[in-house]
């Protein structure tokens, strides 16, 4: 019998020492904030792993480092599209020290995917032509949550960008807005936001 007991307790102790604390299944939010770029974003994160998961966004965004063909146009806003697949690395830590880790409330490492397409821009002059972009950046950030519902965040990495540009006809003449017509950038990410998850 003590046997048995003896063995039930290190099978009781292995089992609660392996649990994992895994990520949400899945999380709907809305997120404004300001830093390299400052807007408003529509995201959800969506489990992969236990400890990865994918935050798709949508929104729009002041952007601060598009280039100079926005020079003097005042305050502009354009969509965005981004995908970041999340490893959320110390989940289980904080839930052993009794600290929160519902909402993926954690650090994690990412690889941030954003584009911005050529669509519209809100508060641009009719005569400057919109250009695309996309930019790749490893971050690492950090997710902590507030109540029930809000969450504040922040992130920070280095990557690279490349805007695709193009001929903009005014008036019969044609003008490069950027002099060149692909134009590769090395650019900094810092964010910090405050969000509400539903």
């Amino acid at each position: 019998m003590k046997k048995v007991i003896t063995v039930l307790v290190l099978v009781f102790n292995l089992n609660a020492n392996a649990q994992e604390v895994p990520v949400e299944k899945s999380i709907f939010g809305i997120q404004t904030g300001f830093g390299v770029h400052t807007g408003i974003w529509f995201n959800n994160e969506s489990k992969l792993s236990s400890s990865i998961a994918l935050r798709s966004e949508i929104g729009l965004e002041k952007d601060f480092t598009v280039g100079d063909h926005y020079d003097g146009v005042g305050f502009i806003l354009q969509p965005v599209l981004t995908v970041e697949p999340r490893f959320y690395y110390n989940l289980e830590k904080r839930n052993a020290k009794g600290k929160k880790t519902a909402n993926n409330s954690g650090n994690y490492v990412s690889i941030r995917t954003s584009y911005h397409p050529d669509w519209f821009v809100i508060n641009l002059a009719d005569n400057v032509t919109k250009t695309a972009d996309l930019a790749i950046v490893p971050t690492w950030g950090l997710k902590r949550q507030i109540g029930n519902h809000f969450t504040y965040e922040t992130a920070l990495g280095f990557g690279y960008r490349v805007v695709y540009l193009k001929e903009n006809s005014v008036n019969g003449n044609v003008q490069n807005v950027d002099g060149t017509y692909n134009r590769n950038q090395y650019i900094p990410y810092l964010h910090i936001g405050i969000g509400y998850t539903f």
